[in-house]
């Protein structure tokens, strides 16, 4: 009877291995991309003038600003600009002096925060000029 015992030993750890185990196991998900905002920003820079517009980021990711439209002339060249926006001005990160209209300026957070874009005049304006600009973002 010994002999028998200790045969029948492991099969009955693993018949208990197995009873203690349950059917929790989750399948794991691949991470979800975060989701993509689009925000347009318009209005008016008059000659030496500038404008900056405030956003929220919700995640990590890429931020890019398109500058849309230049109205009476699209190919002014303007400066152009991503921020920090401390609740009051925005500090530039990225920035071009040249821009006209179809300019990109692309870069990256690494949080949520408060961001913004930013343009003005380099001296080239000789009236006022109407902008539009779309900003995507996490």
């Amino acid at each position: 009877m010994y002999r028998l015992t200790l045969r029948s030993l492991p099969a009955l750890v693993a018949v208990l291995a197995l009873a203690a185990c349950g059917d929790d196991f989750e399948t794991p998900t691949a991470p979800t991309e975060p989701t993509i905002i689009t925000e347009t920003f318009s209005g008016t820079v008059t000659p030496r003038g500038a404008q900056s517009h405030a956003f929220a980021t919700q995640a990590s990711g890429a931020v890019t600003a398109t500058l849309k439209l230049l109205v009476p002339d699209p190919a002014v060249p303007m400066g152009f600009a991503l921020g920090t926006w401390n609740g009051s001005s925005c500090s530039l990160v990225i920035a071009k002096t040249d821009a006209v209209a179809s300019t990109v300026i692309t870069g990256a957070v690494s949080a949520l925060g408060s961001l913004c874009v930013y343009i003005h005049d380099v001296g080239n304006l000789r009236a006022p000029t109407d902008y539009e600009i779309e900003v995507l973002h996490p």
